[in-house]
């Protein structure tokens, strides 16, 4: 199915969930990342069990340190 993923089209397996998402872009550090699904925050709580839809709109942010 497509997504959109930081404003860019993205295909990926039916039914993926955003755990499943995000550990494919960043493996298994999840530390300091946010991810929300058609402008709605998702709790890393949900991220198990909250399921990508055809044509969701997907922003992944990740903290970075600065100065």
């Amino acid at each position: 199915m497509e997504i959109s993923i930081n404003q860019q089209r993205t295909e990926i397996p039916e039914h993926a969930s955003v755990e499943e998402l995000v550990s494919t872009f960043f493996s298994n550090a999840t530390k300091g990342i946010a991810v929300a699904v058609n402008q709605a925050i998702i709790p890393k709580s949900e991220w198990p069990v909250r399921l990508l839809n055809p044509d969701d709109k997907v922003t992944l942010i990740k903290a970075t340190q600065g100065g």
